[in-house]
């Protein structure tokens, strides 16, 4: 049962807010303490719910998500709860005193938070483990991560714990959870949800929905699309479905030149591309990196303007004082920030002019390119990979960060599992503005290859009285 469905059932008062509440609250009471999804739970929930109840019985106008639990990511405020960033500096922040821009949106929209989730510190890892409240895990493998740095949504809406939960993302922060965890996660053209406050990495970040379907995706990225004041790169309407068809299918290893891609992950790339051309009806052409973006490498880019704005943003004399309350990583990425010069910061800056103009002449208004999402298999949920010694994931990693730089929409949708168990992520890129054309793609590929809403173990939060994993 979608989103759509389950908030129609509470408008017609065949199931209350009250109850998808409570079951919410039940689920994560007792599916969490193996995965360290949830770090904060919210007793005014009960109250809204109410609410929401009374207006149902009044046959008011309906919400689209009317009563809905909502779970939201650490980085976002909620009125009454602290934002901690997973960050030892914020562990013990004061209550926001309002909600950040899309929880308002869906709390607008009819949805209920009930609480918060983990994340890695300042939402700087591909992995979800801070020193605030551990390291998550995944549904699917609990030796495994389920990514980052939207991890703690991504694990919750895997185990079936909640119909909804909030998503962001610079480098990644959705596409790799999503991929990770067997769901669907969006990044939408830059400027298409509005962006306040201003992010650490001012161009890159944006938030974006992850889910269990597509369709669900869909509700999610109209409830909370649209401008807002101040943000420069806000688009002043939505973004529409209308353009040409499908024409061409490429399809890309990495967008950086790190070398081949390991076994682990060209061996399920390369069986969902074989079935790429049968569920688009388009055969696939081969890429390369350099046949994209030459002999520049996107991805040290992307960190020679991320790794500089987010150690602007948190101050060159809160990391030097106070660098031993980071986490290891988190400190490495801010130092490695500090050292950037000027003078290649800039240069980053200039030649991310020369990415998106490749990936528009590229896709055009027809085009699809596929790649997987992330070019390593699952390190372990405290960040580690199997070939390190210590937490944190190369920049060779990612195969996500192109994406920001350019703000071409990108989508990750389930297409197989690796050999440890963990889902594998089919990301497919579109051409920018034309995000219904690539939500139009991953509906398609979800009608010719179906896939688990949830992890093994676990049911999907519809209510229809299934076995909640427990």
């Amino acid at each position: 049962m979608g989103l759509a469905e389950l908030a129609a059932r509470v408008a017609a008062r065949e199931v209350s807010a009250r109850e998808l509440v409570e079951e919410a609250l039940r689920r994560i009471e007792r599916l969490d303490p193996p995965l360290h999804a949830v770090v904060g739970l919210r007793e005014q929930a009960r109250a809204e719910a109410a609410a929401r109840d009374e207006a149902a019985a009044r046959r008011d106008e309906p919400a689209p998500l009317a009563g809905l639990p909502v779970l939201v990511k650490d980085v976002t405020d909620v009125a009454g709860m602290r934002t901690t960033f997973g960050s030892r500096l914020f562990a013990d922040a004061p209550p926001a005193v309002a909600d950040g821009l899309v929880p308002s949106r869906l709390r607008a929209a009819g949805a209920i938070v009930v609480g918060k989730t983990n994340t890695p510190e300042f939402a700087t890892e591909g992995y979800s483990a801070n020193l605030v409240f551990g390291a998550t895990a995944n549904p699917w493998n609990l030796d495994a991560t389920p990514g980052g740095s939207s991890g703690g949504s991504a694990a919750a809406l895997a185990a079936g714990m909640v119909p909804i939960a909030t998503a962001a993302d610079g480098g990644g922060s959705v596409r790799i959870p999503a991929a990770w965890c067997g769901l669907v996660g969006f990044k939408p053209t830059n400027g298409v949800i509005g962006r306040d406050p201003v992010p650490d990495w001012i161009d890159f970040s944006t938030d974006g929905p992850m889910t269990t379907s597509v369709a669900d995706a869909r509700l999610l990225l109209a409830v909370t699309a649209g401008p807002v004041n101040g943000d420069p790169t806000a688009l002043p309407c939505p973004v529409s479905g209308v353009g040409p068809p499908l024409r061409r299918v490429y399809a890309i290893p990495r967008f950086a030149d790190w070398g081949p891609l390991t076994a682990e992950v060209a061996e399920p790339f390369e069986r969902a591309l074989t079935r790429v051309e049968a569920a688009f009806g388009v055969a696939i052409e081969m890429l390369e990196p350099s046949d994209l973006f030459g002999v520049d490498n996107v991805d040290e880019d992307w960190f020679a303007i991320a790794g500089p704005e987010h150690a602007h943003r948190l101050g060159r004399s809160t990391i030097e004082e106070r660098g031993e309350e980071l986490h290891p990583a988190t400190l490495g990425f801010l130092q490695e920030g500090l050292a950037v010069p000027f003078e290649a910061y800039l240069a980053a800056r200039r030649r991310r002019f020369a990415y998106v103009r490749a990936m528009d002449e590229l896709l055009g208004q027809d085009a699809v390119l596929c790649s997987p999402v992330m070019a390593a298999p699952a390190c372990s949920p405290e960040g580690v990979a199997a070939d390190a010694d210590g937490p944190g994931l190369g920049v060779d990693a990612y195969c996500t960060q192109a994406q920001n730089m350019t703000g071409h929409p990108a989508i990750s949708v389930p297409a197989g599992r690796s050999v440890d168990g963990v889902p594998f992520g089919l990301q497919l890129t579109g051409p920018r503005f034309r995000d219904h054309f690539v939500l139009d793609l991953a509906q398609a590929w979800e009608q010719a290859e179906p896939w688990p809403l949830v992890a093994d173990g676990y049911a999907p939060f519809d209510m229809t009285g299934g076995d909640d994993g427990s």
